[in-house]
């Protein structure tokens, strides 16, 4: 999953369960201009980060590794 769409997930979960910005900043314990700027696609949260605000919007996060070097 590309960033963008990561990012677009997380926004459309929030939405679908009617919470608001500021109930995920406080709920996860992100601050709201960290999630405000990861929500604009300016932001660079770290898995530590993407991990609270999953747990909070019931959401599992999978992080798929891919070598994309030639093998040798």
């Amino acid at each position: 999953m590309h960033f963008q769409e990561l990012i677009k997930s997380i926004k459309n979960r929030r939405d679908a369960l009617q919470v608001t910005q500021q109930t995920l900043a406080d709920l996860s314990g992100v601050g709201l201009r960290t999630l405000k700027q990861f929500e604009s696609g300016k932001g660079n949260p770290t898995l530590s980060t993407l991990q609270k605000l999953a747990d909070v919007l019931g959401m599992e996060l999978c992080l798929k590794l891919k070598n994309v070097s030639p093998n040798k």
